[in-house]
């Protein structure tokens, strides 16, 4: 086989392990491009394990990425949320959603590392620790301690199928319809609203605590811009909550809904049109 029917068949493994390390769709493709180079350009004879070989490639290219990316975030304006990983399919794991990857982007790039590739990817301390130039049990204390944060930022009530196809279809209505009343009946009362506009459009610079608080920002936001139309809202699946892409005359934005406890209890919306670009065409 050729080197790139070799590599191709695990190029979607490939970005999706960059961007749960990176939390950037556009940084992820390209370092698995940066690794594909590599591949086609290397000596192969000796990998037994094509896979396991690209992981640690890529795991090494996304560490040196991640310590420029962790100085710039120091200097982001605003709130930071992951680019929006659109999954129309529904095929996403539970851990690419937005909350997992804010509880990971507070972790050291070696914690991240060592508990994404441990506990997502399956792989063993020994090869984890030749990624990450450390001895097995350094990388089984890094993934230990990651480990107690996600466990501690986990919500504790998962939301069931039927609600949230119901809240979600709910919101949506609320969403087209301009409806406040209606959106206030799906907010729990200590929701949470997160919006990222890294400065370069309208959001709030901090999270917004709290229904009401959220409801009158909304209303803020309202009198300023119109309401979108039933065809300019795609619902959809973003990191593996029920979403929705809009596209309108101000570009696109993407919101994502966290449900539990039969309520909406976080909204994640995405306005940074660096973030956006890879959702700039609609769908086909």
């Amino acid at each position: 086989m050729s080197a790139d029917e070799v590599f191709e068949p695990h190029r979607r493994y490939l970005v999706g392990l960059a961007y749960r390390m990176l939390g950037s769709v556009a940084e992820a493709e390209d370092v698995v491009q940066d690794a594909f180079v590599r591949w086609t350009a290397g000596d192969r004879a000796d990998v037994a394990e094509p896979r396991a070989f690209l992981a640690r490639t890529v795991s090494r290219l996304c560490l040196d990425r991640m310590k420029s990316a962790r100085a710039r975030r120091e200097q982001y304006v605003g709130t930071w949320l992951p680019e929006p990983y659109v999954d129309a399919d529904q095929g996403l794991a539970a851990d690419l959603s937005v909350a997992l990857l804010m509880t990971l982007e507070r972790l050291s790039p070696l914690e991240r590392a060592a508990f994404l590739l441990h506990d997502v990817f399956d792989m063993d301390y020994r090869d984890i620790g030749q990624v990450l130039d450390r001895t097995e049990d350094a990388c089984r204390q890094l993934a230990t301690r990651a480990r107690e944060h996600v466990r501690d930022d986990r919500p504790r009530f998962a939301a069931t199928e039927d609600a949230t196809t119901r809240l979600a279809g709910a919101f949506h209505a609320a969403l087209i319809a301009g409806d406040v009343a209606q959106l206030a009946q799906v907010l729990a009362e200590d929701a949470v609203f997160y919006s990222d506009g890294g400065g370069k459009k309208l959001a709030a610079l901090n999270p917004i605590y709290g229904r009401d608080k959220i409801l009158r920002f909304i209303v803020g936001i309202a009198s300023k811009r119109s309401i979108p139309t039933p065809d300019q809202v795609e619902r959809t699946t973003i990191n593996g909550l029920p979403g929705f892409v809009l596209r309108t005359d101000e570009g696109v934005e993407t919101l994502a809904i966290e449900i539990a406890n039969d309520r909406v209890i976080a909204i994640y919306a995405i306005r940074n049109p660096d973030k956006l670009r890879h959702l700039s065409s609609p769908p086909s």
